[in-house]
């Protein structure tokens, strides 16, 4: 294998991955934080700890929830949808990011998704746990949630499909399964990698089972190309719908700030700007903690924020095409709940969100932000906020405002809202970390496959597909 000092560098993936890199320097850079104790330093155990603390306020915060019931949220009549409504989406939205990387730039046959997709990824699975969290106790029954499934029962319950609870159900179980089954997928071969390279007899066994047998012959990476690009295949289109369908949880309905037929567009574009803004808030620190900077470097940082810019603007759009609506579209209820929302009592988080969503982030037009870690972890943090926000002003304050002033209302959250939203960052945060230390965070057979392509001239950057796999098989030569 040669080194980046002796051979000339394919220009095609020039900046994804740097120093001199070779198969061997690769896999023991990786496999070594999975095997070697030592790599996991004081933040690993602060932010684990952190995570199971907060998970254990979840546990505690949903058993008290269960046997005091719903009412101890902050909703009411006609607020009935509180923060339990604006945490699901916000959470659902958070996942988009991982099965875009993953399953649409795998289609479009993208390098650099290589070195942030495994943490993509598992962020989605995670951040999909968290969110089905809150629809499944917002029911107020949940030990009869399994009626919304279409399971055969004497008592003939069947599910109301005119329900968007159950548009939901389906939408997000589908996009969790295929997400779960992308993710192990891509691990097999790592799984063996590790298993090979461990011990610890106990340690071996485990990641053979995992490995599900794979001995990287070429029958399984046929296999494995062809299970790939079926899953990646199914995942694209999710990407769409799951937040799609998400959104018709509130354009169906006839409220003012919700009958909109944009919704659909204007959700998905909201679930990928936060969802890249997570993965950045995750990369950024990773990359710090555990050397990674030859592996994720600024290119990726670089169009992972020009991804955030483009879907940033359409959302900016979206809010401007919710005032041209309401304003000049004739419709009395409409125009004075754009103007209750701007400037009623719940307009300070209006005036957040356009801040945070729309008029901080357009310093990433300047190249210099993109490439600066710091400024790129801060913008976002505020991007996060924002869309929280976002969710906040269309859930609990549009039902603030029904159409005859009988049904009018106010919200104001209470502790237990904001300790399961909190338990809810435990969950991920606890089950994130516990992945990095017991997974590859990186993939490690296409960083290889990159260290390969670096070197090696061909049509748009690569040689054939057959080419390709003779240089990536195999779990122990390296």
């Amino acid at each position: 294998m040669q080194s980046s000092s002796s051979a000339p560098e394919n220009p095609a993936i020039a900046g994804l991955i740097e120093g001199d890199q070779t198969f061997e320097t690769v896999t023991e850079r990786i496999v070594s934080v999975v095997l070697s104790q030592s790599k996991h330093k004081l933040p690993w155990w602060i932010m684990t700890a952190i995570g199971f603390l907060l998970f254990n306020v979840l546990g505690i915060s949903l058993t008290y929830l269960v046997f005091k019931g719903v009412g101890i949220w902050g909703i009411n009549q006609p607020v009935s949808w509180g923060w339990a409504i604006i945490n699901f989406v916000w959470w659902i939205g958070i996942g988009h990011a991982g099965t875009l990387i993953s399953a649409f730039l795998a289609l479009m046959r993208q390098q650099w998704r290589a070195s942030i997709n495994r943490f993509a990824e598992a962020m989605t699975i995670f951040a999909v746990m968290c969110a089905g969290i809150f629809p499944a106790l917002h029911t107020g029954r949940p030990w009869v949630d399994y009626w919304m499934f279409p399971l055969p029962n004497i008592l003939a319950m069947w599910p109301q499909w005119r329900s968007p609870l159950m548009w939901d159900v389906f939408a997000v179980g589908t996009y969790f399964t295929i997400s779960v089954l992308f993710w192990f997928l891509g691990l097999v071969p790592d799984f063996a990698t590790v298993r090979d390279r461990a011990e610890n007899p106990i340690i071996k066994y485990v990641y053979a089972v995992l490995s599900l047998g794979w001995r990287g012959a070429a029958s399984h990476w046929e296999r494995f190309e062809t299970a790939y690009l079926i899953l990646a295949g199914l995942s694209t289109p999710l990407v769409l719908s799951v937040h799609s369908v998400v959104s018709f949880d509130f354009s169906v309905g006839i409220v003012s700030g919700w009958h909109a037929t944009i919704f659909p567009p204007y959700f998905v574009a909201g679930a990928l700007y936060a969802g890249f803004a997570m993965v950045i808030m995750l990369a950024i620190p990773l990359r710090v903690w555990y050397h990674l900077e030859d592996y994720v470097t600024m290119k990726h940082f670089d169009w992972m924020a020009k991804m955030m810019l483009t879907s940033g603007l359409i959302v900016f759009y979206g809010y401007i095409m919710e005032c041209f609506f309401a304003y000049f579209g004739g419709d009395y209820f409409d125009r004075r709940m754009m103007e209750f929302r701007q400037f009623g009592p719940y307009g300070w988080a209006y005036w957040v969100l356009i801040l945070t969503n729309c008029i901080i982030p357009q310093a990433l037009w300047l190249p210099w932000v993109r490439r600066n870690l710091n400024w790129l972890f801060f913008i976002s943090v505020v991007i996060s906020i924002g869309m929280w926000f976002e969710r906040y002003v269309i859930v609990a304050v549009s039902l603030t405002r029904q159409f005859l002033p009988a049904t009018w209302g106010y919200y104001t959250n209470t502790i237990w809202d904001v300790l399961v939203y909190l338990g809810t960052f435990g969950l991920f945060t606890f089950f994130f970390f516990l992945f990095v230390r017991f997974a590859p965070m990186i993939s490690v057979f296409e960083m290889r496959d990159l260290v390969w392509r670096r070197f090696h001239f061909g049509h748009h950057g690569h040689e054939s597909e057959t080419t390709e796999m003779e240089h990536t098989t195999g779990t122990a030569e390296a």
